[in-house]
């Protein structure tokens, strides 16, 4: 899949396909919990660890507000853009570190590398790149949406409509965040089948159990 990425500002949409086209979603197994239950309900309730931001010492050096220092790290992030749209994503993402090195606080960086590592099948580091740029950018519809679709890829969808509904406030017509709503919707009600089902089969063997 390409994808088509944009060097402008955060207000830019990238196009990505829909979360309800990815394979192997959470709960389409009957596991009680999704893999990496509780390191998700870590990164809901915001008290997962985040590497510390590099933005006070490139300040107290004055490098992330040099000209040249900007000029390079758009450099590394145009390249990385290059490489991701012919499918070379690993090697997208090592410009795109580099270039966060010099740019911390680019929420458009972080949300790329999001919709990357979603693409490699890295969902807990894209889980963490599109909370960083929700952070940074909390007005940009398009953060919360890449956020959500990283959030129902890791077993989240009750946090994920949460992210889809704050991306309708901020862009009502997005058609994107309504079907991946829609998706994490279909979600719930899957899981609470599959625990409600759990349960009858439970008691049944229970009252079996009790007439013997």
């Amino acid at each position: 899949m390409k994808l088509s990425w944009s060097k402008k500002s955060t207000s830019t949409k990238r196009s990505f396909s829909a979360i309800s086209k990815y394979p192997n979603l959470p709960f389409d197994k009957q596991d009680d919990d999704p893999p990496g239950k509780d390191q998700a309900d870590a990164s809901v309730s915001g008290n997962q660890e985040r590497p510390a931001s590099k933005a006070l010492a490139l300040d107290e050096e004055g490098l992330s507000s040099s000209p040249d220092h900007q000029q390079l790290a758009r450099s590394f992030q145009s390249q990385g853009d290059k490489l991701a749209e012919e499918g070379k994503y690993r090697e997208a993402l090592g410009k795109w570190e580099t270039a966060l090195t010099l740019m911390p606080e680019n929420a458009v960086l972080h949300e790329q590398k999001a919709q990357v590592l979603l693409e490699i099948g890295d969902t807990w580091g894209a889980l963490k790149a599109a909370i960083r740029a929700t952070d940074l950018d909390p007005s940009w519809a398009e953060a919360w949406i890449t956020l959500g679709r990283a959030q129902l890829n890791f077993g989240e969808p009750d946090s994920a409509i949460a992210s889809f509904d704050r991306a309708l406030s901020l862009k009502p017509d997005c058609e994107e965040a309504q079907d991946d709503r829609r998706t994490a919707i279909l979600l719930v009600k899957k899981r609470k089948q599959l625990h409600l089902s759990g349960m009858s089969t439970a008691k049944s063997r229970f009252v079996v159990g009790d007439k013997e």
